[in-house]
């Protein structure tokens, strides 16, 4: 780092606003990196959407990998949080850390202290890569991770910027780190022979799946390629360096997810064709295998074929179990969109989706068939504007994040949590048609429930009744009569602002 770089940074701190951060970033020579990450997650008209730390969605990335460690770098209580939130989800390995004062930042002596950590981590008995993710202070401060040694003792070394001033979403930071891994591992398969998949090379041409999904949709997703003289390929972001390969030598890229936008320019550096949308409902799954069955130029025999095999069971699957209700979509997963069109297709009205990702080529398809239904679409959506169509739809159900579940219950409205009702059971092909309707249906059968809740619960939480008393309520002296609460008692007295309980 420059001493004017350094400099420019003593005065930053960790609750410096996002501008703050990208000056002292770009003061430290990281323009490059800020340059970047604009391009690829733009955040649009309005500022980034509300969300958790994106370094997270690298961090689960390397978590989920075998034989990789993790290491991050950046400020203690981010660590934490990261480090605490990864556990929560399942995380069954340490988070690696790098420690840093002021001196050692200021110095420079803090990438002294990651490239050594990295040489001490470098055992090629127990891993394949390390990646070291910067989170804000690092990358503000210009911390050069690009110099780190490509490979050490044989094993890989990653590093990447993941700051929250630069990436929008924790959902594109997965990109991030699953781009850089494939630039890798393309460079190691264009110098010579890689290490095949453990199962071994497919037989068939087979189509690699962009975006993590449940694990069951690949199976669907088999099942419907094979009529096609097709199979799947690995799931990117993949669960071991050696699916990186694989994922590379596919005939083309169904971009399931449609945000990563950097792992697709690597595929399409790779000279292979990326297909949008997914094999969801009946529309989505007719239009998906004929692109997929074009870009792998697949005969017109086969691509009916396919079609006919499960068309109609998708058809039957949703007329045996039809969706009848008013529903709003949100959420940050980047499958806002394909969930909205099965339930459309299901017999809902869907009048509002909002989603987290920003919108990109590879959801033109789902967004020019959602609009064609009325559907307003808002890409980079906040969460005002979610609870905002909540209020103003009065859904009977409302699929979102945590806070617009809670806005949307507290009004007496049944809703769902997206990341773990929806997103945790299968969407594509007849199995998603089917599961969705049922976990869909059995909410909009809550309806009675949460009217019975809300006449019992009624008036608890507001005015009088919110928060914590610290003493025994009396009556408030006063002029005349004395205001009453309504039981009909004496109004009390509530004792400074205090914590709900």
């Amino acid at each position: 780092m420059s001493d004017d770089a350094t400099l420019s940074n003593e005065g930053v701190g960790c609750h410096a606003g996002a501008d703050e951060w990208r000056r002292a970033a770009e003061a430290a020579g990281n323009s490059d990196v800020l340059q970047r990450l604009a391009t690829d997650y733009p955040t649009g008209p309005h500022d980034q959407p509300q969300t958790m730390c994106p370094a997270f969605g690298s961090l689960r990335v390397g978590l989920r990998m075998r034989r990789t460690a993790s290491v991050l770098c950046g400020s203690a209580c981010c660590v934490y949080g990261l480090s605490f939130t990864s556990h929560f989800y399942g995380a069954r390995r340490s988070v690696g850390y790098v420690p840093f004062d002021s001196e050692t930042l200021v110095t420079g002596k803090l990438f002294e202290d990651v490239r050594e950590a990295v040489q001490q981590l470098s055992d090629p008995s127990k891993y394949d890569a390390v990646v070291v993710m910067n989170l804000c202070v690092p990358t503000a401060s210009g911390v050069p991770l690009r110099l780190l040694p490509k490979s050490q003792n044989g094993v890989r070394i990653i590093g990447i910027d993941v700051p929250g001033f630069g990436v929008p979403t924790h959902a594109e930071a997965k990109d991030v780190l699953a781009s850089a891994m494939l630039r890798y591992a393309r460079g190691e398969a264009e110098q010579g022979p890689v290490q095949a998949p453990r199962g071994g090379r497919s037989e068939q041409p087979t189509v690699t799946l962009l975006g993590e999904m449940f694990p069951a949709d690949p199976v669907g997703i088999g099942a419907m390629l094979a009529p096609l003289g097709l199979s799947t390929g690995p799931v990117v972001p993949t669960r071991e360096w050696r699916e990186l390969y694989a994922a590379l030598d596919c005939a083309a890229v169904a971009a399931i997810h449609p945000y990563y936008t950097a792992s697709i320019r690597e595929f399409q550096k790779a000279g292979r064709a990326v297909v949008g949308s997914a094999p969801v409902g009946y529309d989505g799954t007719a239009a998906w295998l004929d692109a997929i069955g074009a870009a792998c130029n697949v005969a017109g025999d086969k691509i009916s074929a396919a079609k006919n095999a499960f068309l109609p069971a998708i058809k039957g699957a949703m007329s045996k179990a039809p969706i009848d209700g008013t529903i709003t979509v949100s959420g940050y997963e980047g499958s806002e969109l394909l969930v909205a069109r099965l339930l459309i297709e299901s017999g809902a009205r869907v009048p509002y989706v909002g989603t987290a990702t920003p919108r990109t080529p590879w959801s033109d398809a789902d967004r020019e068939w959602l609009e064609s239904k009325g559907v307003v679409i808002q890409f980079r959506a906040t969460l005002e504007q979610d609870k905002a169509a909540v209020d103003a739809v009065k859904p009977d159900l409302a699929i979102g994040t945590t806070p617009v579940v809670q806005h949307a219950k507290e009004q007496s409205i049944p809703a769902l949590y997206f990341t773990n009702l929806i997103s945790a059971r299968p969407l594509m092909g007849p199995a998603g048609a089917g599961s969705l309707a049922q976990v869909v249906n059995a909410a909009l059968g809550n309806q009675a429930r949460f009217d019975r809740m809300t006449a019992f619960f009624a008036g608890v939480g507001e005015g009088d009744t919110a928060g914590v008393w610290d003493q025994q309520p009396t009556p408030r002296p006063s002029q005349g009569k004395k205001p009453t609460s309504r039981s009909g008692s004496a109004k009390p007295q509530r004792k400074g602002p205090t914590a709900g309980g």
